[in-house]
């Protein structure tokens, strides 16, 4: 028999997902989230650029492997993030982070609600050949966290072709006024490649999912269009987050079958009885279903459901619409005199009952249903009001501070060439009445380097953040603010504006990461490597010192192979090591540097020769 939509025991991958088609490689990519957490980012150029799945937390230990990842695929991507959603945490964080600067853009809503689409618009090219352009949709209800929570998501795959579909234009318009929400400076290039990734959306045809008959995509909070639910037989609602105005609604769409609502119990707690009523029955996801992939959760990683998926029966068709709307006013409904709406995205897929399944198919005990059990009534209490108005305070001060209130300005320093001094520069009027306390720190730090900022804040005066290495000064600030009236704390971070960031901080980072001849060699080897033929190696643990070895890196094993197929490829592989060389030649101090080895001196300027030769052609 086959599998159910949405059956618990059909996984996609998110790292697979990001993945190139046999015959095709990345060319670029534009993503959206509400939030996000600079290690999952950092793990995504890894998923993009390596052809072999890899443990997320081996990768981001092995620090030569992640900086050519980064280094390979971090120019052809942005990520559009909510301001300050940005997760933080108290520790000193990657370096590494630093070089997703000009990659990540914080953005907020036109409708003054919150920026929460998620997405991924993958552009791939062939390998050698004239085929056409493929494009990777991706449409989630995650956020690019660790968060193991149970998801939905759809993967579709297209092909650019001459004509455009007038399906693709909700993708289109929200697009192209994706550079007008950032909150800060943002890099041309990646304004440019988002505005074209808008342009070629259009002419894309779709595969048709399995089952599925018609498609349609939805984008809320973006002019006049956006998701309205039609009426129909009867409905079922699966939604983390939910408020009694939007279930209203939705269950008066199919009065006669309000079947199923799905949601957590202390969403559901808050739901007045008269609203559950409306629904056949109440579900919330066992308790023995959340660990079902038998892993410990590891410390502060949430669990549960955070699913978003509406099913409606009409006839003998069903229309299942997932995406990143939850079942509320702000993302759902569009009523005049509405001031606050979100940005969500969605995809409704239409077909047979017999081929898409029925509402209890999909949500039955051969289906996800397996995995829900009936909510029990006061069996948690509803959030008490104080603690609804403390988020709410604190959801706002996050945004009037990664709103463009605040920015940074380096300090050089003429007594001393490693260290740079760090101002934050507040905007004039910003009182923040409603917080007690605001902390900031370095992400690259931790908060053993905090500072106190609200006394700075409400005068407008620079704030010292102290000196920092040259390899450790990064736009992206971690900000703890505490709100007045209850004590309760709230940590994220945020990226600023910077004046004075100094040219070579790459460098510098770069130079942290390859500071000896072994990690020069492996490093040189993921260069040359083409992972469409060679996957990623495993780390070499039987060699290596410790985390860092990737594969061999010998001093003395030889490298013309490499350099010769390389060569005879001529995808740019050598111009990219020519460009590795003359950084590190520029980062010594003496105009030498020991960590290139003696051998592959001599080998690199016959190699240079040849470069320099066809370049002359």
């Amino acid at each position: 028999m086959a599998k159910s939509t949405l059956d618990p025991e059909t996984r996609l991958l998110y790292g697979d997902s990001l993945k190139a088609p046999p015959g095709y490689e990345f060319d670029c990519g534009v993503a959206t989230t509400y939030s996000m957490d600079f290690e999952t980012a950092l793990a995504v150029p890894v998923s993009i650029a390596f052809l072999s799945s890899k443990n997320r937390d081996d990768v981001l230990g092995d620090h030569v492997a992640l900086l050519e990842a980064v280094e390979r695929t971090v120019k052809k991507l942005v990520v559009y993030a909510d301001a300050g959603q940005i997760h933080a945490k108290r520790g000193e964080g990657s370096r590494l982070a630093s070089l997703l600067e000009k990659t990540v853009v914080e953005v907020k809503a036109p409708g003054e609600g919150s920026f929460h689409p998620k997405l991924w618009a993958l552009r791939f090219k062939p390998i050698g050949s004239d085929d056409s352009i493929k494009m990777r949709l991706l449409i989630l209800s995650r956020n690019l966290t660790r968060d193991r929570s149970w998801d939905a998501a759809l993967s579709l795959d297209g092909r650019v072709v001459s004509r455009p579909f007038a399906g693709n234009r909700p993708l289109h318009d929200l697009f192209k006024q994706l550079p007008g929400m950032a909150v800060g400076l943002m890099d041309e290039a990646r304004r440019e490649m988002t505005l074209a990734m808008a342009d070629e959306l259009r002419y894309v045809d779709w595969d048709m999912p399995t089952g599925c008959d018609e498609l349609d995509l939805h984008v809320n909070g973006i002019g006049a269009g956006g998701w309205k639910p039609a009426k129909s037989r009867s409905i079922a609602v699966m939604s983390p987050f939910i408020d009694a105005e939007a279930l209203d609604h939705l269950a008066a769409l199919a009065p006669r079958a309000a079947k199923k609502l799905i949601s957590r119990p202390d969403q559901l707690a808050c739901i007045p009885e008269a609203t559950l009523g409306k629904f056949d029955q109440v579900l919330v996801l066992d308790e023995m279903a959340e660990g079902d992939d038998g892993e410990e959760p590891l410390p502060n990683e949430q669990q549960g459901l955070h699913a978003k998926v509406f099913i409606q029966e009409e006839g003998r068709s069903t229309t299942l619409t997932l995406g990143s709307g939850n079942a509320t006013r702000t993302a759902l409904l569009n009523k005049r005199g509405q001031s606050t709406r979100n940005v969500e995205v969605f995809a409704s897929l239409k077909g047979q009952k017999s081929k898409l399944g029925s509402i209890d198919d999909i949500l039955g005990d051969q289906g996800f249903g397996r995995l829900l059990r009936a909510f029990e009534p006061y069996e948690v209490e509803a959030t008490a009001a104080e603690e609804i108005a403390a988020e709410q305070r604190l959801l706002d001060a996050r945004r009037a501070l990664a709103r463009g209130a605040l920015s940074l300005r380096c300090e050089a320093l003429q007594d001393d060439t490693k260290h740079w001094r760090l101002w934050l520069i507040p905007s004039a009027g910003l009182q923040l009445k409603e917080l007690g306390r605001i902390r900031a720190w370095p992400i690259t730090l931790g908060e053993g380097h905090a500072k106190e900022l609200l006394d700075g804040i409400r005068s407008g005066s620079p704030i010292d953040l102290g000196l920092l290495p040259l390899v450790d000064l990064t736009r992206f600030i971690a900000v703890e603010i505490t709100d007045l009236a209850t004590g309760r704390s709230e940590i994220f971070s945020t990226g600023l504006d910077v004046e004075g960031m100094p040219e070579e901080r790459d460098l510098a980072i770069l130079n942290w990461v390859i500071d000896s001849r072994q990690k020069f060699m492996a490093y040189l080897r993921l260069l040359l490597a083409s992972f469409i033929d060679h996957p990623l190696l495993p780390p070499n643990k039987t060699k290596g010192k410790g985390v860092g070895d990737w594969g061999p890196g010998a001093d003395d094993e030889p490298i013309l192979e490499d350099l010769m197929r390389a060569l005879c490829a001529g995808d740019g592989r050598l111009g990219a090591v020519d460009r590795l060389v003359a950084r590190m030649e520029v980062g010594a101090k003496d105009g030498t540097d020991d960590r290139l080895p003696p051998h592959f001196k001599e080998l690199w300027q016959v190699f240079r020769t040849v470069l320099e030769t066809q370049d002359a052609r």
